[in-house]
């Protein structure tokens, strides 16, 4: 179970010791040299920002990538400037880059995975299944500045959602709680100098359109998932004529601030999908997980294991301690695709029954484990900080848009969100932005204006990028179009969902260039069947040996 559950997580879109210095290339970063043919201005770049001469000019070596995660692809670097709203600063830093090689392609596919954060090198590999695609163009992959092989930001390994549990709403543990929020912010801005300042969506977005001048395109095409879909939008307005076939795949609302995006709508939609899809799942294979014949039932099975672990923590037997923090962790990951129901809910099953509070019901017996196919196996991505990832989120995440508010409107928000939703509605991932001392930047929001038409994919019940803002998106962008996955609430659709009818209508587009004459509408797929080896059992191991690959999964790593 272990190889399986961390290969789907990663795949989501998808649950974050020495400093690098600003102009140290990671390992086999490619020297800069002779200019590829491009299409920028000698000495200027991303909209008229003046970029040194050696930049333009540098060439990507492309040589195998070294990583066992990345085989099949080439992996590279090049240098960008630190801070591209500085054009004295002479300093640079290192984005690192894949790419699936096809030399009779024409056109190159920007790839994204969402974030915002998230390592984005292995994202080729999550469409080299796609044949139509893969034979029409160049697949590229890249970590964005802060994370993976690019130049790393930390927060000193710190993570402050592990402090308390937000559901605690005595005075002292919410004073706990915001203690920790404001710590981490403080470490964030101070251990990696000023970078954190220069990690936002503009910077990036101007990261990427000097790649695709070293790729010696004039348009790049686009395929990106969760923030991707935000990244992918803020390109578009930055650089409207350099956009080709943009493709933005469950969606973020780019007319809202992250605040709003990751405490309300994530309150809200994760509340849907645990309600709609998981819990009356659970209760229709009542037979196999013994958890309860009507979704009400499973649901409070559910709350009895997680006031228990609240109240004392299991020990794994590895040492790591589950406690109800990273049982909501669990819980959390599990809503964003219904693969990972048949694979984590034996383990709710185990739980419930080792901690008393399972129906006296037995569970049947099955046969043997089958592993899912379909999904690359992630273990050792290059951060150079363990943290990277999730030091790159509230980066961007605090940077990119206002955070309105201090202590007391945060404990008032988690209040309304908790008592209305209260599967993660406490939760408030973004809380470190409240004490955040944020650069001037302003995003305009993304209209569509001077671009071709971009596509959207949404599926109705996304625990993630929940469907209403997809849809202000949708109305936001001029000309666009949204195709809308019926009854269907995985996050990620294009490629990683096995639908059909969403993976010919996608490639229509970015293969043929077919845009659609209206919106459209593809069925969802349906919902899994418990896995052979789903029957639960009296002992405790099971559980906590099944479990322990998910505690400490990076959450914060990809949960847009």
């Amino acid at each position: 179970m272990r190889t399986t559950l961390i290969a789907v997580l990663t795949a989501l879109l998808t649950t974050p010791l020495l400093p690098v210095p600003a102009s140290a290339a990671p390992a086999g970063a490619a020297p800069t040299g002779a200019a590829e043919a491009g299409t920028a201005e000698a000495g200027t770049q991303a909209g008229g920002r003046p970029v040194a001469e050696h930049l333009l000019r540098q060439r990507i070596d492309w040589t195998p990538c070294a990583e066992p995660d990345l085989v099949g692809l080439e992996c590279g670097a090049y240098r960008t400037p630190r801070d591209w709203t500085a054009p004295r600063d002479s300093r640079t830093i290192t984005i690192a880059v894949s790419r699936l090689r096809n030399d009779h392609a024409r056109r190159s596919v920007l790839t994204n995975p969402g974030g915002p954060g998230g390592q984005g090198r292995f994202t080729p590999l999550m469409l080299q299944g796609r044949q139509r695609l893969v034979d029409s163009a160049e697949l590229i992959g890249f970590d964005v500045r802060g994370a993976g092989a690019s130049t790393n930001l930390t927060c000193g390994n710190l993570d402050w959602r592990l402090v308390a549990d937000p559901r605690d709403r005595s005075r002292a543990n919410v004073r706990r709680l915001y203690d920790a929020a404001e710590l981490q912010a403080r470490t964030c801005q101070t251990l990696s100098g000023d970078l954190h300042r220069v990690v936002n969506t503009e910077q990036t977005a101007r990261d990427l359109d000097l790649l695709r001048h070293l790729l010696g395109r004039d348009l790049v095409d686009w395929v990106g998932y969760s923030s991707g879909t935000w990244l992918g939008a803020h390109y578009a307005t930055l650089f409207p004529r350099r956009v080709g076939r943009f493709t933005l795949d469950s969606n973020a609302d780019l007319t809202a601030r992250f605040q709003t995006m990751f405490h309300d709508y994530f309150a809200q939609a994760f509340q849907r999908r645990f309600d709609v899809d998981y819990l009356p799942w659970v209760a229709e294979h009542h037979d196999t997980y013994g958890l309860g014949r009507t979704p009400e039932e499973v649901r409070r099975v559910y709350e009895a294991v997680r006031a228990k672990l609240a109240e004392a923590p299991l020990t794994l037997p590895d040492g790591t301690p589950l406690d109800a923090i990273a049982f909501d962790q669990t819980a959390f990951q599990t809503q964003y695709r219904k693969l990972l129901f048949p694979l984590v809910t034996p383990d709710l099953a185990d739980l419930a029954r080792h901690l008393g509070v399972a129906p006296p019901e037995p569970a049947e017996t099955s046969g043997p484990h089958r592993a899912t196919p379909g999904f690359p196996t992630l273990t050792a991505l290059a951060n150079r900080y363990p943290d990277a990832e999730n030091a790159t989120l509230f980066a961007v995440a605090c940077n990119d848009t206002p955070f309105h508010g201090g202590r007391a409107a945060l404990a008032r928000d988690a209040e309304r969100t908790g008592s209305r939703y209260p599967f993660f509605g406490y939760h408030q991932l973004l809380a470190p932005c409240a004490f955040w001392n944020r650069p001037p930047l302003t995003l305009p929001t993304p209209t569509g204006e001077g671009a071709p038409p971009l596509l959207l994919v949404q599926s109705e019940r996304d625990p993630a990028t929940p469907v209403e803002g997809a849809r202000r998106s949708h109305k936001a962008l001029k000309g666009s179009r949204m195709l809308t996955v019926l009854d269907e609430g995985d996050h990620g659709m294009y490629a990683v969902a096995n639908n059909p009818c969403v993976d010919r209508a996608v490639e229509d587009f970015l293969v043929d260039g077919k845009l659609p004459q209206r919106d459209l509408t593809c069925p969802g797929t349906p919902m899994p069947t418990p896995s052979p080896l789903a029957a639960t059992t009296n002992a405790p191991t099971t559980t906590t040996a099944a479990l322990s690959p998910l505690i400490g999964f990076p959450l914060i790593g990809f949960p847009l």
